[in-house]
């Protein structure tokens, strides 16, 4: 298909005809207008979005703040549909796949327990289940994870030099996909662990996982003062991450942050996938191009439905979005298309800035596409 880009549409009835057009067909709408060359993810264990609110609502929490300022977010994303615990969220976090899925699309994984040597996240399938790190590494991007569970090791394994896939996306860059993982039960050390790391040899694609909320949520209860307190200390850890891409000339304007969390919590325990207070997060992105304070569910208003309070199946059209939704948003952003298999933002169509995409029109082949003032960017 031919791409004509237009600097300005002055034609209201021409844009209006290419929304339709661009509706019609489906089309993904492109995410930012530069790509950045790091994207660090990161996994909040036990974030619940009423209890984050709570804490923004009274100042608590500056560097959550600053996303929600900065970044475009939403507090009302979605777990995995059938699970609402920790390691089976997080593969569908890494694999942008559902738990069970929708006809045997999903990546199965439900054990909530440190894995067996190895056994792998494909041996459990019993086929080969593709994720972040694949797509990264292949496209010769380095890669790592960092971790404050020993339950992660899952991912050390499944995506070794003995485990993970050849590279058949160009020059063999191995089967090695996640050139580093780091287990520390210390979210100080292992943020310590994770700035030293990319600062002296950058990660272009970073996942981190905090698990103080989830670990206070289960002692002393969700929205206790010690659950406030354990959110406060990630608040801290995310400061040092923004202190790294305010100061290293390296990262400076080309970082994006992508956050999310694997469950909330009621009580004592997160086990119920039925409960509003278990499945609903936050989700935001920050970063070069991200519209500062725009509501996510606006920007992407022909792709997601805001679920309010539902709790949607997977089969319904338009999704919610989901935590899901991080892994192939964070290949885009690097300018990478998406996890092979992959079932959640596999069109990678999750806008994150004001929509450069004003209009797609197809006539013969030909899409017509009106931009805001923004630079070109690759349409894959």
């Amino acid at each position: 298909m031919g791409i004509l880009v237009i600097s300005n549409c002055k034609s209201w009835g021409l844009i209006i005809l290419g929304v339709v057009g661009g509706l019609a067909l489906g089309l993904a709408q492109p995410a930012l207008a530069v790509d950045p060359q790091y994207v660090i993810s990161i996994s909040v264990d036990g974030l619940g979005s009423s209890y984050l609110q709570t804490l923004l609502n009274a100042s608590q929490v500056p560097n959550f703040q600053r996303l929600t300022t900065q970044g475009a977010f939403t507090m009302n994303a979605r777990t995995d549909y059938d699970m609402t615990v920790t390691l089976p969220n997080h593969v569908t976090q890494v694999t942008s796949r559902g738990v069970i899925g929708v006809g045997g699309n999903g990546h199965n994984w439900t054990s909530n327990s440190d894995p067996p040597g190895g056994t792998t996240i494909h041996s459990n399938k019993g086929s080969y289940v593709a994720g972040v790190f694949d797509v990264a590494h292949d496209n010769g991007l380095r890669t790592g994870m960092y971790a404050t569970k020993t339950k992660f090791s899952l991912f050390d394994t499944s995506y070794n030099a003995t485990y993970g896939a050849p590279d058949t996306t160009g020059p063999d860059n191995g089967c090695d996909k996640l050139d580093t993982y780091v287990y520390n039960s210390s979210s100080s050390s292992i943020t310590s662990s994770f700035l030293s790391a990319t600062a002296g040899n950058p990660f272009n694609y970073a996942f981190l996982h905090y698990t103080d909320g989830d670990s206070a949520g289960h002692t002393y209860g969700w929205g206790s003062t010690n659950y406030n307190n354990a959110i406060k200390a990630v608040d801290g850890y995310l400061g040092q991450v923004f202190n790294l891409v305010d100061t290293n000339p390296t990262f400076q304007g080309k970082t994006a942050i992508i956050l999310t969390a694997d469950h909330g919590g009621t009580g004592n325990d997160h086990g119920n996938q039925t409960l509003a207070t278990n499945y609903t997060l936050p989700f935001y992105v920050w970063g070069p191009g991200v519209t500062a304070g725009a509501d996510l569910y606006a920007l992407n208003l022909t792709t997601r439905l805001d679920p309010v309070t539902g709790r949607p199946l997977y089969s319904v059209v338009p999704q919610p979005i989901r935590n899901a939704d991080g892994a192939n948003l964070a290949l885009d952003l690097l300018g990478l298309g998406s996890i092979p298999g992959s079932t959640v933002n596999s069109l990678q169509n999750l806008a994150v800035p004001e929509p450069a995409t004003l209009s797609l029109l197809a006539i013969g082949g030909l899409a017509l596409v009106c931009r805001r003032g923004r630079g070109d960017r690759h349409t894959g």
